[in-house]
């Protein structure tokens, strides 16, 4: 008997596990809200210097103010970071006769003197009441600070992941999930009233680390209660939500314009999902392996009761859980470390382009994804529209990787990614919907990379290491998406530079993924000997029950998506 005996004997299927798959979804719907948050709270709205006190204290009018007050550049748009030294009255007479500003009045106002923005800035707040920028200017010499602050949050999601993740094999999935639940609530709470930047970025660090928290423990919760057959479809359901919150954040942003209510509005959630999780089960499988089999055997009967198989559930006894664990114990012997991802050739080969896949998609997609204004479309449609794709792009490469095979699946999605960044940026600025169409291809395939590593990658690690492999490649994933929105700082001097190494990066990764061996219709491998010898072109084919251990590969991925 396996413990997947046990749970069907509890009802694996039942009314319990889909109320507690759906309790546990209802989170995953405002992750991405707090993962692609700095889209809103963190738009640089239209601003430059303000006028000077002599000058704000006059009649004119604000067209007026801005014409003898701020330069403008070659393309006749006010500068953002320069003012006159003094007013130029002298430009209203001319404004008087001439409605159109001249390429001489373009160097006339470089021989005036310029300057800093010493009394401040103004900004244009038409679609947005408040952002971090507005309020703490950050903009012109400081303007990096915005990048910063999503890095800082990404390192928080690096830093939760290494500590959420140890502490949930240690003390349980339930407890980290409630204390993950209450760090997201408190920590969103304060970033919402936060009286600085570094405040807030320190908020936001805890709020990147409660996100790694909830991922990890609810994906955990999940497939450790309802069986193997069923994952597959309960790991796509859950992938959906995380898409579908996407299109929510577009539309609670759409109505919350100040950054503070949007910051309160998709964290006060989590104070509901606190209370909430009190009332999930832990799993009952690490209960037994962490030697707390009453516990187990206790929330075994409340599930057959909840089920209505009260009678079954009652001929589960302590006896029979620990015979049932203690074949799944005796198959996990063995200490392995990640050193042993690069011991042998074929391993240290796999790790290597694994790594680059990984580090690349997380890379480029938020990349992509982290910077909806340089479209120069509305920001709430295209927010909607990056989130909508996803849907289609995961039916396509799930098909592709079915038919065609894993390899060429994974490897076409990051090559097509590349090269539609990289036109991307030959299509003139001006031209909005071509653009925006190759960005949205660009986003849905590498959302579709990601849908195919996730599966891929536990295919290629061999069962007794395969926990070390993922979270080594989820670790290189975290990494892209700390360093992503630095790159974009290169833009503010060279504004093609970002485009080019967000698309040459998957580009490369998409060659590096030719070394890997294709594991579409093949057995999966147990031991680091089976990965070499796959390497050498000795594998096997697929047994008929191998099919269904294709599915315990999901489950490793999906306690590392967090």
């Amino acid at each position: 008997m396996a413990f997947s005996d046990l749970l069907e004997l509890v009802g694996s299927t039942g009314r319990f596990q889909i109320l507690h798959v759906t309790l546990l979804c209802m989170p995953v719907l405002m992750m991405a809200s707090h993962n692609l948050l700095q889209n809103f709270v963190a738009a640089v709205p239209h601003h430059y210097c303000s006028a000077h006190k002599n000058v704000s204290q006059s009649s004119l009018s604000p067209e007026e103010t801005l014409l003898i007050t701020v330069p403008l550049d070659q393309t006749g748009k006010p500068q953002k970071c320069q003012r006159y030294v003094t007013p130029q009255w002298h430009l209203l007479a001319k404004n008087g006769t001439s409605g159109s500003w001249e390429q001489d009045d373009y160097e006339d106002s470089l021989d005036a003197g310029l300057q800093g923005c010493t009394d401040g800035w103004s900004y244009n707040m038409t679609e947005m009441s408040s952002t971090i920028i507005s309020d703490w200017h950050l903009v012109c010499d400081i303007r990096s600070l915005k990048q910063m602050g999503q890095t800082i949050y990404m390192g928080g999601v690096l830093v939760g992941a290494l500590v959420f993740g140890g502490l949930s094999d240690r003390y349980g999935r339930r407890i980290l999930l409630l204390i993950s639940n209450l760090l997201m609530a408190v920590a969103g709470t304060c970033a919402a009233f936060s009286t600085s930047f570094p405040l807030f970025c320190l908020f936001r660090f805890g709020c990147g680390m409660a996100l790694s928290g909830l991922g990890l423990n609810t994906f955990s919760l999940i497939v450790e209660w309802i069986p193997t057959r069923v994952r597959t479809v309960v790991g796509t359901f859950t992938g959906y939500c995380y898409t579908m919150g996407q299109l929510l954040l577009a539309v609670i942003a759409y109505f919350i314009r100040d950054w503070r209510w949007l910051t309160l509005a998709v964290s006060l959630p989590f104070y509901v999902f606190f209370l909430i999780a009190w009332w999930f089960h832990e799993s009952s499988r690490w209960l037994v392996l962490s030697n707390n089999s009453e516990r187990a055997i206790k929330n075994l009967h409340s599930v057959a009761r909840f089920n209505g198989r009260r009678e079954e559930g009652e001929k589960i006894d302590l006896k029979m859980v620990q015979e049932t664990m203690k074949k799944e114990m005796s198959s996990s012997q063995g200490s392995y470390s990640v050193l042993d991802l690069f011991r042998t050739p074929m391993m240290r080969t796999m790790t290597v382009c694994l790594s680059a896949v990984w580090l690349s998609t997380s890379f480029a997609y938020y990349g992509l994804s982290m910077d909806l204004q340089k479209f120069g479309v509305d920001i709430y449609l295209i927010q909607v529209i990056f989130g909508a794709v996803d849907f289609p792009a995961k039916v396509v490469v799930t098909v592709s990787m079915s038919f065609i095979g894993r390899r060429p699946s994974q490897c076409g999605a990051l090559i097509l990614a590349g090269i539609t960044i990289l036109i991307n940026q030959l299509v003139p600025y001006d031209k909005q919907t071509i653009r925006t169409c190759l960005a949205v291809v660009g986003k849905g395939c590498l959302a579709a990379s990601f849908n195919c590593c996730y599966l891929y990658s536990g295919e290629l690690y061999p069962t007794i290491i395969r926990q070390n492999g993922m979270g080594w490649v989820s670790m290189m994933a975290r990494i892209g998406a700390m360093v992503a929105p630095m790159v974009l700082l290169v833009g503010e001097d060279i504004s093609w530079i970002p485009g080019l190494i967000y698309g040459g990066a998957p580009i490369l990764s998409g060659v590096a993924v030719i070394f890997l061996p294709e594991t579409l219709g093949t057995s999966l491998p147990d031991t680091i000997q089976d990965v070499e010898d796959r390497g050498s072109g000795k594998s096997a084919e697929m047994p008929p029950k191998e099919a269904i251990s294709l599915q315990d590969t999901e489950v490793n991925l999906l306690k590392q998506a967090a």
